[in-house]
């Protein structure tokens, strides 16, 4: 009987890491989830809880690593991942960063297994070309009160290229953008979660700055099914992953608005020391190399997402 392949999630009790075990899970792989839970929950895979194919481990992945049996495939995800989450856990953050990603590319050289980096936008800093390409090296302050996630995302990036050239470690790197759905936690401080409970509780949205700063919403859905096109590619270097429609604040209120069929009063607020005016993915490579786009837009998607917090208040 032919074994199963064998994937292990680092992270996979997070937003996006639990829609990923979903996935490979109806690809009928054996999953191993990997969370100390800190910003993730066992909620989000409860579902999977009594699946044979799954196995659940509370690790911290700072902290050695010991899985036996083969590993395919591993997918690193672990790290706090909203601004309110990398402040409070400032330490873990760098740790999970540096520390973590060096014991997980370990097991990979161990175990020989593809390995796929979760990176960020946030590698960008604020950035001064746009929109941003995988070649652009970043506008960063590596003191700043962001730092500890750009800083521990760039250094992850670092040592999986080092992997690669120095033990020949089968690697990808992506670089996710602003990636909305539901598990999102409703108080995680992003936007997308941050509007929708205020809508939910009655509450002003809140607009920092001038809402003139743009972000660009990929749906999960569309993440997921890019992070598999990705793992299945031969791309070693750096890959953007998001959706290249731009919306302000302003506009992206407007259409949860809409969505929620409520007119809410808008209150402003200081902009956030280093927060990006703009953030948009060049995905030329994407779209040529891995034949990926976004396809679900985000009046959809918004719709989908609230939803679910509705339903899971």
């Amino acid at each position: 009987m032919k074994r199963k392949k064998v994937i292990l999630i680092t992270g996979g009790a997070g937003f996006i890491g639990s829609h990923l075990c979903d996935c490979f899970i109806r690809k009928d792989f054996r999953v191993i989830c990997m969370d100390n839970l800190i910003t993730g929950s066992k909620d989000n895979i409860r579902h999977l809880l009594g699946e044979k194919n799954f196995t659940f481990c509370k690790h911290d992945i700072s902290k050695r690593i010991n899985i036996k049996g083969a590993i395919d495939y591993i997918l690193h995800f672990a790290s706090p991942a909203s601004p309110v989450d990398y402040t409070e856990f400032s330490i873990q953050t760098l740790k999970v960063g540096s520390l973590g990603t060096h014991n997980v590319l370990g097991v990979a050289k161990a175990k020989k297994a593809k390995f796929l980096l979760a990176s960020t936008s946030e590698v960008y800093g604020d950035p001064l070309v746009h929109p941003q390409k995988e070649t652009y090296w970043g506008n960063v302050n590596s003191v700043g009160p962001r730092s500890m996630y750009d800083e521990s995302k760039r250094f992850a990036e670092a040592i999986v290229m080092a992997y690669h050239r120095v033990h020949k470690v089968d690697t990808r790197i992506i670089r996710i953008f602003n990636t909305y759905g539901p598990r999102m936690r409703m108080r995680d401080g992003r936007v997308v979660p941050n509007f929708i409970y205020q809508t939910l509780h009655n509450k002003p949205l809140t607009i920092y700055g001038t809402g003139k700063q743009t972000r660009s919403f990929c749906y999960v859905d569309d993440m997921v099914a890019g992070i598999v096109k990705l793992l299945q590619s031969n791309i070693h270097t750096p890959v953007n992953i998001g959706n290249p429609i731009e919306f302000n604040m302003l506009e992206l209120a407007k259409v949860l608005q809409k969505v929620a069929k409520i007119k809410k009063k808008i209150v402003r607020k200081p902009l956030p020391v280093d927060d990006p005016k703009q953030r948009k993915p060049d995905i030329a490579i994407a779209k040529t190399k891995l034949k990926w786009k976004p396809k679900v837009q985000i009046q959809e998607g918004l719709a989908r997402t609230f939803a679910w917090f509705k339903d899971n208040a």
